[in-house]
């Protein structure tokens, strides 16, 4: 059986550079419990980026979860301020 060819092309470059992280790894990047990547993906309006990809099967994608952690750090800023 073939390989299929893997499109080229700018519109392909960014997810190789942006992998799917699991819960693990976003725990990890978080310095957050398993426990509460999980209770922050499975709400019906989940606080986390997640992907559902079947049976409790979540992935991240890796700059959202950046960008989740920016907009957490400008709250966190704004908050300040208004003290």
């Amino acid at each position: 059986m073939a390989a299929i060819p893997k499109p080229i092309g700018p519109a392909n470059d960014w997810r190789e550079h942006d992998p799917l992280l699991t819960p693990e790894q976003v725990a990890k990047r978080l310095n957050t419990s398993l426990d509460w990547v999980w209770d922050h993906s499975s709400r019906k309006a989940p606080y986390l980026p997640v992907i559902r990809m079947s049976d409790g099967v979540l992935r991240y994608r890796s700059s959202e979860v950046e960008e989740f952690i920016d907009e957490r750090e400008r709250l966190s800023a704004m908050r300040r301020k208004r003290r």
